[in-house]
């Protein structure tokens, strides 16, 4: 072990659990009750603490570990893929916005299912969203929880599960303490870590490397293509990364993580921050954790698992305690991501199945004990399925983002701004989206991406099409905004 290395590890952890500690008190005494506070921060986000959060959650394993990981494969290809990423925050808050939080605070909506479910006057809405939500976003949690063991192995040279616990450990007692609102004020912090982390690791790699033009050298003279828009083997096409940019650009949109993000804001004035912080240090990171992938390889070549490039970079070249400092960027970014993952799909069982289904008369006591053991619960099961790792992260998280944009998108955006979508479009869209998405999903698996683009483009817009044709063939009254 390099204590080194762990010692600033540690005093992250430890103020973590202390920003936990502390907001616990807060939602203890909340004026908008338990779960407005627990769940949504009691609507009170400030424009930076918005920002980093949402850059935070949106930030996660596979752009710390499994973005940089495959740009160490693909070459500057995945950077420019990757890069379309700087507008999601732009994206989500200039769509949904103002209108969201507005129709949110309506409705006394504390969750996007909350939301649907008024918007449409539908249990059938609530019951297909929750369970979108626990499916997909169960791929997502088991992403970050391996990226969280493997960077612990990494830097401590435990074994995987032994690793895998303690990140899971230190997770589960923060969320379930503070809630949201630890979650969103502990996300500023680790988003301000995120961005020094990238730009001191960044620095270090081009040092090591001998300078910028000696790595493009060393490149070139590898295989010239990992310098091209195509990738190392050439299969970056550009309908894919077109279409790809679907999935990371404005498809974001439809994340019900990002989208709950929208109702947590105080004021007009803090959102308008939030969107030029936000997009600035989405670009900063993504920019950067890419270029560093791609860098790695000629000063680091033969890392036979990519999305352990990161934590071996560091540790190789950087001094142990800057090391320390820098890898808690990804440590806190994978932390922050499976917070508010764990807090969306608890909020799924607790707000909207079990309050709106199965006892609705249930005492603030006994939810606030019900959501501490969901989320527990949830833990545990992510911490089992997280056992078997699979190859590359990013991938396993992409599929969670894909099938929840497929089912979410059109839903969130007509509901807010097409007065004449109902029940039975939304009903049809999350349908035909989630069932399309994963048919295309195996069979691009098995057989190639369907007509060259990336695996959420066309449940997109077969979803679209079923919103339009649903709502038209079976009327109803227009809503009112």
């Amino acid at each position: 072990m390099n204590l080194g290395v762990i010692i600033p590890l540690a005093i992250l952890l430890i103020a973590i659990f202390v920003i936990g500690l502390l907001a616990s008190k807060t939602s203890m005494t909340a004026k908008n009750g338990f779960l407005q506070d627990y769940f949504l921060g009691g609507r009170e986000l400030g424009g930076f603490v918005l920002a980093m959060t949402m850059v935070a959650t949106y930030g996660s394993a596979s752009s710390f570990l499994g973005g940089p990981g495959t740009a160490y494969t693909v070459g500057f290809g995945w950077v420019l893929l990757a890069t379309i990423q700087v507008v999601t925050g732009y994206f989500v808050l200039l769509i949904l916005g103002k209108k969201f939080a507005i129709l949110g605070r309506k409705y006394n909506a504390v969750t996007m299912i909350d939301f649907l479910k008024a918007r449409y006057n539908s249990s059938a809405v609530a019951i297909l969203a929750a369970i979108a939500i626990i499916i997909f976003l169960f791929s997502a949690m088991t992403a970050q929880w391996v990226g969280g063991g493997w960077l612990i192995e990494s830097l401590t040279g435990l074994q995987y599960t032994t690793s895998l616990f303690i990140f899971a450990v230190s997770v589960l007692v923060y969320v379930i303490i503070g809630g949201f609102r630890a979650v969103a004020v502990t996300d500023a912090v680790q988003g301000a870590i995120m961005v020094i982390g990238t730009l001191v690791l960044l620095i270090g790699v081009i040092i090591a490397g001998g300078g910028v033009p000696a790595i493009m050298q060393d490149l070139l003279n590898e295989n010239p293509r990992l310098v091209t828009p195509f990738g190392a083997d050439g299969n970056l096409t550009a309908a894919y990364v077109s279409s790809f940019w679907i999935l990371v650009g404005v498809g974001v949109v439809g994340l019900p993580q990002m989208a709950v993000r929208a109702m947590s804001y105080k004021s007009s004035r803090a959102m308008h921050r939030a969107l030029v912080i936000g997009t600035i240090v989405t670009g900063i990171i993504m920019l950067n954790m890419h270029l560093i992938g791609v860098f790695a390889r000629p000063v680091m070549p033969g890392i036979e698992v990519a999305d352990k490039v990161i934590p071996l970079l560091a540790l190789e070249v950087l001094p142990a305690w800057l090391a320390g400092i820098v890898l808690a960027a990804p440590m806190a970014a994978i932390m922050s991501t499976v917070d508010a993952l764990l807090l969306l799909v608890s909020s799924a069982i607790v707000k909207d199945v079990y309050l709106n289904f199965i006892k609705p008369d249930a005492t603030e006591k006994s939810v606030k004990w019900i959501s501490f053991g969901v989320t527990g619960v949830l833990g545990i099961i992510v911490f089992l399925l997280a056992l078997q790792p699979p190859e590359l992260l990013i991938f396993l998280n992409l599929f969670a983002f894909g099938g929840l944009e497929a089912a979410f998108i059109w839903p969130v955006v007509l509901g807010l701004y097409w007065k004449y979508g109902n029940k039975y479009g939304a009903i049809a869209s999350m349908i035909t989206g989630i069932t399309s998405y994963i048919i295309i999903h195996f069979y691009n698996e098995a057989y190639g991406n369907l007509l060259g683009v990336h695996t959420v483009t066309i449940p997109v817009v077969l979803s679209f099409l079923a919103f339009v044709f649903g709502s038209l063939a079976i009327k109803q009254k227009a809503f009112e905004f």
